[in-house]
């Protein structure tokens, strides 16, 4: 991704205004007294922002343009929903919506499947991870997004973990000047240790505890790599049972392992 292009999406890079912190306070009291213009000209001068926030994601392969364009629409809301009250920088606020709303279209774009479920329970952890984040101007833990939502803390980190963006074997972690050490380079074989086999038998003989909807369940999701709401469109009962018997079948099985 070259993020050296002096125009991106018809805007030249090069010319983009920096606002004071006097002039966006005066622009702020104008937009929000009904100035429409105010907004228009709050958005070009804080694209600069939108740009120094899309350098952290030159790593996804993704066109400057596209990340350009969400980035805008993080803006955007950010200015929509910026209280002058709060005494905040405008940038504290808005570059954590900027970066969730790049977030969002990496993972709507991710060609890894992941159930609606999972993927409502994460955007709503990250939509309050936001607030808390703008509330506090500090980054909150699991537990404390968890209770927000009233679910368990074990949820919440599995439905984030679900939709990470999944990195290549072949990223580079360290380069000094010579090879480069690739992550596939850190990443030990184990399949044919005696831990390793004895493990495949625990788990051979957990599996057999099971009852035959549990062992379909779990062929269905972990060794055909379907979905929960496909599992449940294939067996003809609901995406939540599907949910629940995953987690029982699970659960027996650690007692065994």
């Amino acid at each position: 991704m070259a993020l050296n292009k002096v125009e991106i999406c018809g805007v030249n890079t090069s010319k983009l205004p920096v606002l004071s912190s006097a002039k966006m306070k005066e622009l702020f009291v104008i937009y929000q007294a009904g100035n429409r213009s105010a907004r228009d000209k709050l958005i070009h001068g804080n694209l600069r922002l939108v740009l120094s926030v899309i350098q952290r994601f030159t790593n996804r392969g993704e066109y400057v343009d596209d990340l350009f364009q969400v980035g805008c629409i993080g803006l955007m809301k950010a200015i929509d929903n910026f209280d002058l009250g709060q005494n905040v920088k405008f940038s504290t606020y808005a570059v954590p919506m900027i970066i969730g709303e790049i977030r969002r279209y990496l993972r709507d774009n991710n060609p890894i499947r992941v159930s609606r479920s999972l993927r409502d329970i994460a955007y709503k952890a990250l939509q309050v991870r936001d607030q808390l984040v703008s509330e506090r101007s500090c980054e909150p833990t699991v537990a404390e997004i968890a209770k927000k939502l009233s679910l368990p803390r074990e949820d919440v980190v599995f439905a984030l973990d679900a939709i990470q963006e999944p990195i290549s074997l072949f990223e580079p972690i360290y380069h000094d000047g010579g090879d480069p050490i690739f992550v596939m380079d850190q990443i030990g074989d184990d399949k044919q240790s005696d831990n390793g086999w004895v493990e495949g038998l625990a788990v051979r003989e957990a599996l057999r505890r099971l009852s035959e909807r549990e062992k379909l369940i779990l062929s269905l999701r972990f060794f055909q790599g379907k979905t929960q709401m496909e599992v449940a469109d294939e067996i003809g009962i609901s995406q939540a049972q599907v949910s629940r018997l995953e987690k029982a079948a699970m659960q027996h099985m650690r007692k065994f392992v």
